[in-house]
């Protein structure tokens, strides 16, 4: 792969602002992390819950938490965070129906929303099994990584 390709790709991660990129041409493949080559990049769709969600959920969460309720029950659960920044969409097309709705009942695999990044879908899967008990971004809004999506008990 060429050198210069390499560099573009290095300015495309920092002004993007997202986590990792990785290119494929042919026999060549470049992986670029702004993260050191640990276990927090191999599964990045479960590990975000455990560290950034109680950084980035509380500040995001705390105006919906003065204007309504529901937002305090939301923390009790498994809270599936994005792992990427990007566009968050409740349906495989604007025309289906969502992939989920509040009660009800996901498995581990299961589909819950999709985030464009980049021009790419990429789905979020449930990571535990259980009941949906809130959707913390409406179709069409934009996440930040390790923001809360959904919210599992």
């Amino acid at each position: 792969m060429d050198i210069r390709k390499v560099k573009k790709l290095i300015e495309l991660l920092e002004e993007s602002g997202i986590a990792e990129i990785e290119i494929t041409e042919g026999d060549d493949a470049v992986r670029i992390s702004r993260y050191p080559a640990t276990g927090q990049v191999a599964a990045p769709v479960a590990m975000p819950a455990a560290a950034p969600a109680p950084a980035a959920a509380p500040a995001a969460a705390a105006p919906a938490a003065a204007e309504a309720a529901p937002a305090a029950p939301a923390a009790a659960g498994h809270q599936v965070t994005a792992p990427m920044v990007g566009t968050m969409y409740s349906s495989p097309s604007p025309t289906a129906e969502a992939f989920i709705k509040v009660g009800d009942t996901v498995a581990v695999g299961d589909t819950l929303c999709i985030i464009e990044a980049m021009k790419m879908m990429n789905q979020i899967e449930a990571d535990v099994a259980g009941k949906v008990l809130s959707i913390e971004v409406q179709n069409g809004e934009p996440v930040e990584f390790g923001q809360t999506l959904v919210v599992i008990g």
